[in-house]
């Protein structure tokens, strides 16, 4: 038992480390082989959120991704507060290009209104 429990663990990892492309490419072999095995699979995946957004675990804040200790209590924080920071940045960078597409399309916007204002140019002189 001892032994099908870690195979199963390994497949996981492995199946972890391919990301989406290697749970779905497990599951259509397992349609392929026997449909209910690839039914129950993808049971599995739904359930275990593997097909839900952000799926790939590599990126996970779990024990086994980028936010595992390094037992460096000092290096930890320093990486922690770092990561922070950067997230702030990325924030900060969003907000600026959401604030430049609200400035382009405002201009866009008074460009039409501006032309929209004009007469039309008549096209015989009188």
């Amino acid at each position: 038992m001892d032994r099908i429990k870690d195979l199963l663990k390994r497949a996981e990892a492995t199946l972890d480390h391919w990301g989406k492309p290697g749970w779905i490419g497990a599951m259509v072999f397992l349609f392929i082989v026997a449909w209910p095995l690839g039914l129950a699979f993808l049971f599995y995946m739904i359930w275990s959120g593997r097909m839900g957004k952000g799926c790939n675990s590599r990126w996970k804040r779990s024990g086994r991704g980028v936010y595992r200790s390094s037992g460096n209590t000092a290096f930890d924080s320093y990486k922690e507060e770092t990561l922070r920071r950067l997230e702030e940045e990325q924030e900060a960078f969003q907000s600026f290009l959401d604030r430049l597409r609200k400035a382009k399309d405002q201009a866009e916007f008074d460009q039409f209104m501006d032309d929209r204002r004009r007469p039309a140019p008549d096209s015989a002189p009188a």
